[in-house]
């Protein structure tokens, strides 16, 4: 099959055989075409470039500690959670005299910003505990550059979190508690 299509593919733009190609091996492997189209296709130096980008951002969310809220299970399993399922945000809530929060489902809200705007909202971000906001707000442009483009190469994945409650209200679901701190 791919001797055919190379064959048939000889008066084809160098665009459309990448393209022709491309597809026989989704097609090959199994995998439906519009699941390979997260990040747009790179080529030469460019997709070398990406690519160290995506590495980078894979190991600043493993070591940066994204996955110790953002993944459901990924602290109880001792981080053996299939990549495909991290940053998809969590029900288990974070319970203290701020309310209740929930982990953000990273693979929706990324996927739905431009790069600019989620350097924006990482630089600025204000959250309630235990999101280390004040951490992100320092991190270099390259670095958050590398964690919104190993995101949106994983692709959007599982549905939004539930909604933070304010002080007061009681959480229906699991919960970690937090004691007040101590004056």
């Amino acid at each position: 099959m791919i001797k055919l299509l190379y064959k048939t593919s000889l008066a084809l733009t160098h665009a459309a055989k990448h393209a022709a190609v491309h597809a026989t091996m989704l097609l090959v492997l199994g995998i439906p075409a519009h699941a390979a189209q997260n990040t747009p296709p790179a080529s030469g130096a460019n997709a070398s470039a990406q690519g160290k980008y995506i590495e980078r951002g894979r190991y600043l969310v493993k070591v940066g500690g994204c996955n110790d809220c953002h993944t459901a299970g990924y602290g109880m399993s001792a981080g053996q959670v299939p990549e495909k399922e991290w940053l998809q945000g969590d029900q288990l809530g974070w319970h203290g005299p701020w309310g209740t929060t929930y982990p953000t489902n990273l693979r929706l809200s990324i996927n739905a910003m431009s790069e600019n705007d989620w350097i924006k909202r990482a630089q600025t971000l204000k959250a309630r505990p235990p999101m280390p906001w004040f951490a992100v707000n320092i991190m270099d442009k390259e670095d958050l550059r590398a964690i919104y483009r190993f995101v949106r190469h994983l692709g959007p994945a599982g549905k939004p979190a539930p909604a933070g409650l304010a002080p007061g209200v009681k959480p229906a679901g699991p919960v970690i508690l937090f004691p007040a701190p101590p004056n």
